[in-house]
């Protein structure tokens, strides 16, 4: 029984690793494969589930599909893109613990923040990992000069420009006087940060910035926010968060008969969009005025840019591409184009999210966006995508351009960073 025990044993020591090798060969070509392929990984930390849906699904949509025409191409000098994204629900810890999950990687360079707080809650950790951050508009980017990038203006710089746009409408109306402007958006970290240099700005102008209300983020009246702005004698309204939140502003607005003498206005770029207030309340969030550093509405269906949405998205009608599907467009050809310049001064083996940070610094007035954003405005001194928007009005359900590309007050610089 000692010898037939012994000779199976054996028989087990042997026959184990043939197999476990057989079995790699046959099931583990492909992981091999790509282990050998040259490749770059693109983190995407995005919201389908949560506040911000209606700007990551279609954001995402449009990376992923020019990801898949650079990789079609054969990559960028032989590399191919991975691009990774993962749905947090817009929540925080979820966001910490994909990025720690995700961070090590096989090259990851970038980390794409799909919220003001993750960026907050994650900036020093993609520091020491050498990845660096995209953020939507928080103006501590910029303020405190972190290893990351804006995705177009900031909320901040926007903010001065309506600012702006407010005391020309202003004058144009003839009316005497202040304006009254009124601001009302979430009780977050996002809701205030368009005021962090945007209110040292608004005290440099001839109007009066009212007291600004907040309100839980999820909150489906904003009546009693309202009727203080209106009592205060409001003339304009700020109305931030991302669409449905501005759509349900204006539902009550409507409700409450004061959308005839106020002109509400969205700097922070996310509503109403056409996918949502505009498509299913056209009557309640018409004459909004919108800030955005993208392009949207009808000019959004015309842009070139629209072949890729019909080639990768046959099933989805184009009435369905918004402005979010471009940004993502353009940030995808923003590491298309970092990437190539880095190639330029470093080899594969030492390229690293600082080597590609110091790339997008390079491209300065670059055309690679194509007018699906204000001019990039990436430099060694700016970390903000583009420093233009433009401003569009939402008239009998349709979202119309109302003026060119227009150059943003540097409202950042007007705030003391602590």
């Amino acid at each position: 029984m000692k010898e037939i025990k012994h000779r199976k044993t054996g028989f087990v020591a042997v026959a184990l690793p043939v197999l476990l090798g057989l079995y790699l060969m046959l099931f583990g070509l492909t992981s091999r494969g790509e282990c050998a392929e040259k490749a770059a990984s693109f983190l995407c930390l995005a919201d389908y589930t949560g506040p911000v849906a209606a700007i990551s699904v279609p954001l995402v949509k449009g990376e992923t599909d020019y990801f898949k025409e650079v990789n079609a191409r054969g990559g960028i000098n032989g590399i191919k893109i991975n691009f990774i994204n993962i749905d947090t629900r817009y929540n925080v810890a979820r966001a910490v613990s994909a990025y720690r999950r995700y961070r090590k990687g096989h090259k990851v360079l970038v980390a794409d923040f799909h919220s003001t707080p993750f960026g907050k809650a994650l900036g020093r950790d993609t520091k020491r990992d050498k990845i660096f951050g995209l953020y939507p508009g928080d103006g501590e980017v910029q303020g405190k000069d972190l290893p990351g990038f804006n995705w177009g203006t900031t909320y901040q710089d926007s903010f001065a420009a309506c600012l702006d746009w407010i005391i020309k409408d202003w004058k144009e109306k003839g009316t005497g006087g202040r304006p009254k402007v009124g601001y009302l958006s979430w009780d977050s970290a996002y809701g205030r940060e368009s005021l962090r240099g945007g209110k040292e700005y608004a005290d440099t102008l001839p109007l009066t910035l009212l007291k600004p209300e907040f309100f839980p983020v999820g909150s489906l009246d904003h009546t009693v926010y309202l009727q203080r702005l209106a009592k205060n004698g409001a003339n304009y309204i700020f109305i931030g968060g991302v669409d449905p939140t501005p759509t349900n502003i204006m539902k009550d607005a409507y409700r409450m008969r004061i959308t005839k003498n106020i002109q509400f206005i969205n700097n922070s770029f996310w509503g109403p969009t056409k996918s949502v207030g505009v498509r299913m309340h056209p009557e309640k969030v018409n004459n909004v005025v919108r800030a955005s550093f993208f392009i949207v509405g009808e000019e959004a269906e015309k842009h070139p840019a629209h072949k890729l949405w019909l080639k990768h998205r046959p099933n989805e009608p184009i009435s369905d591409l918004t402005g979010a599907y471009y940004i993502g467009v353009a940030l995808a050809k923003d590491f298309e184009a970092g990437l190539k310049v880095a190639l330029k001064n470093v080899s594969y083996e030492d390229l690293d999210g600082e080597v590609l940070a110091d790339a997008y610094k390079q491209l300065t007035g670059s055309p690679h966006r194509e007018g699906l954003t204000g001019a990039c405005a990436f430099s060694p001194t700016n970390h903000r995508g583009s420093m233009e928007v433009k401003f569009y009005r939402i008239e009998n359900g349709k979202i119309n351009r109302i003026s060119d590309w227009v150059k943003v007050p540097d409202a950042v610089s007007m705030h003391k960073w602590d």
